[in-house]
This record gives C-alpha cells, structure tokens and sequence, in this order.
C-alpha cells in the first residue's frame, strides 16, 4: 500500500493551497470595500454560473483544472458519476473537509444541476506535465491501463473507463489531463477506505490489489497522455456489448 504519510501530505498541501485562495478572495473583498457602495448599483447575477465560482476558485475556470496539479479537472466529467462524487463528500463517503462543508447543506437536486452544469463544459486540456518517470515505469503503467494483469487479477483500466480513456457515461470518469499526484492520492484513498463508493465497491478491490509501484506506474502514463482538444466521455448506450469485469455498486446494470 501507499504510505499513509503521502496521501496525506498530498491532501494537507492541496487543502492549504484552496485555503490561501479563499483567504486572498477575502482580502480582496476588504481592500476594495470602498467601491461597493458603487458596485451596489451593478447587482451580482443570481445565476448558476455565479453561484459555482465557489467550485471554480480550486477546480479552474469552467472546472478545466488549474496548473497547480492539486485538483482535478472536473469539466467535462459524466454527470451521473459528478452527481455520485458531490453525494459521497456530503454524505461521508468520501472524504476532504473543504468538499464536505461546501455540500453538506445541499439536497440532491441542487447537487445534480451542479453535476449537469460541469458535465457541459468542454474547455480545452492543459498540456501534460513534465514527468521524470522512467521508460521502463511508463511502460509498465501502459500495459496495466491497457491489458491488466491477470497473475494478480487486475482488470484493464480502459474495460471500465473507455478504449480511450475518456470514459462511459453515465456513470465512469475519464482519466485524462488528471495531475499524476492527484491519481496517486486517490488510488491511496480507495486503499486506506478514506473514499468509498456504493457496494460493491469495485474500485477498492482493484486498489487493493496494486502494489505501490504499479500505483506510481498507472499514475505516471496516464499524466503524460495528450489529449486531443475536444474529449467527452462515450454513452454506454452506444456500447451494446459493453460489460464490466467486475460488479460496481456505483454502475448500476
């Protein structure tokens, strides 16, 4: 397993990042409260798009991800499966306290229009990032997204999330322009039971089985994929012979 340290640590300096960008938000506010009496007569829009600049702070403008490599882009993403995510943190599934705060009042029909909302952006991806993985960990991360393994029973990651990695609607994300920390971290959280999904949880069985190397691996390749400038997820409906290796409680049949 991942040390319980590094995803920590992980999740401790994405945590202080938001933070601090929360905090200039407010100081900014206070330096410029002698224009408001002006801006009284300029009414902030009560629209969805305003109301999510709440999201957009951490996760980028239209949720494309920011270059920071702490959050995931979230643009683009299906809704079904945004809907279950923004579920989990309110409900305790998932765990971050920033997330959970911000959701834990909503019902699930704003936490859905929200879901939608993301789900229509399509903003362009950022380049990848620089890595220093080795050839021989880049390649090893590719035949494990691309074949599996099946001496230690590990299904493919494009039999779940799409031949091109995109994913299938409406329910699994793609894995695309994801910062490999962040794919670390989260592969780390479904180890440690610090994220869940519905029963069965068929992404903690998988996690549990990767060794650290093969975590660092499939994180590696997949943060060093290009992507093209439009990328949306395939619907399942368009795949009639599509079926998952493994039963998930998040994917219903």
């Amino acid at each position: 397993m991942i040390a319980v340290p590094m995803i920590s640590g992980l999740l401790a300096k994405a945590r202080a990042l938001c933070t601090e960008r929360i905090a200039k938000s407010v100081i900014s506010a206070g330096l410029c409260a002698p224009l408001f009496a002006y801006a009284q007569a300029q009414a902030v829009p009560d629209t969805l798009e305003q109301r999510l600049k709440a999201c957009t702070s951490c996760h980028g403008k239209d949720g494309r991800a920011a270059s920071d490599g702490y959050y995931p882009r979230i643009a683009g993403k299906p809704q079904g499966y945004l809907y279950n995510q923004l579920k989990n943190f309110r409900d305790g599934k998932r765990s971050y306290p920033l997330m959970s705060y911000m959701v834990g009042h909503l019902s699930d029909a704003y936490l859905n229009e929200i879901a939608a909302y993301f789900s229509a952006q399509h903003p362009p991806y950022s380049a990848p990032q620089a890595s220093d993985a080795t050839p021989a960990m880049l390649e090893r991360g590719r035949v494990l997204v691309q074949q599996g393994d099946k001496l230690q029973k590990l299904p493919a990651c494009v039999s779940c999330h799409g031949e091109k990695m995109t994913g299938v609607a409406p329910f699994i994300p793609g894995l695309l322009g994801l910062p490999r920390d962040y794919l670390v971290a989260q592969l780390g959280a479904w180890q440690t039971g610090s994220r869940h999904a519905a029963a069965p949880d068929c992404m903690q069985q998988i996690a549990l089985k990767l060794q650290p190397q093969d975590i660092g691996a499939v994180s590696a390749w997949l943060a060093v994929q290009h992507t093209p400038a439009y990328v949306a997820p395939v619907s399942a409906a368009q795949l009639p012979h599509f079926k998952l290796p493994l039963s998930c409680g998040s994917v219903p049949e």
